[in-house]
């Protein structure tokens, strides 16, 4: 068994968990974000202290890899890497899109309704992908700006559950009766344990000095209108 802390940084959520031989022993969330750079610090501070205290070491890092907030990817990814070099363990990235859809399929959906989280990416566009039950890839990662015939292939033939801080609009343009939305979706470090323990146990790990986020698109970087002088 293996000893995994989880950080997850992809939205306004922060959040960190530790599973210790397939129990978890720390979880730390706060979704009133972005506060990234001030909590994933203190939460992580508090996970390794209760390390400590049962006298556990880590085996692994594992981090929320994006699509998702530019500047949350680069703080979680940060963070998990200087833990690997700290403690001269393996990083395992997750997409934080696969973290959303573990997560979801936990609730009561029939298994043959498809899995679309969707991360917010500004005006009517939207980082999405979409598995089936078993978390196996039925159309990828893509940026999309969202309009009545998204998804229309798909919404033909099968239910598509709608789920993440991107959703929601969809709800005005989507009007498929196998168009199913819910809530309050986001990822979370406790929906990344049984991924990360796969990932471990499978050796899937990457590179620590050379990994970055995936971003999907490019950070462009803006000037305020009103800048003064």
């Amino acid at each position: 068994m293996s000893c995994i802390l989880n950080i997850e940084t992809a939205t306004e959520v922060c959040s960190v968990t530790i599973i210790k031989n397939g129990n978890l022993i720390f979880d730390r969330e706060e979704t009133k974000g972005p506060s990234h750079a001030v909590l994933l610090g203190q939460f992580v501070n508090e996970g390794i202290e209760v390390l400590r205290e049962q006298n556990t070491l880590l085996d692994a890092v594992a981090v929320s890899c994006g699509p998702g907030s530019y500047t949350g990817l680069r703080i979680g990814v940060s963070e998990a890497k200087g833990l690997c070099y700290g403690f001269n363990i393996p990083l395992i990235a997750i997409g934080s899109l696969k973290i959303m859809a573990n997560g979801i399929k936990k609730r009561e959906l029939d298994e043959s309704t498809l899995l679309c989280p969707m991360i917010d990416a500004r005006r009517m566009e939207v980082y999405d992908m979409v598995f089936n039950h078993n978390l196996q890839e039925v159309r990828p990662v893509t940026a999309d700006i969202i309009d009545e015939n998204s998804f229309a292939d798909l919404l033909a033939e099968h239910q598509i559950a709608f789920f993440g801080n991107g959703a929601a609009k969809c709800k005005e343009v989507l009007h498929s009766t196998n168009a199913i939305f819910i809530d309050d979706v986001y990822p979370r470090a406790v929906d990344m344990l049984e991924l990360a323990e796969e990932a471990y146990k499978n050796n899937d790990f990457v590179d620590v000095a050379y990994f970055e986020p995936f971003y999907l698109k490019e950070f462009v970087a803006t000037v305020p209108k009103n800048k003064i002088i």
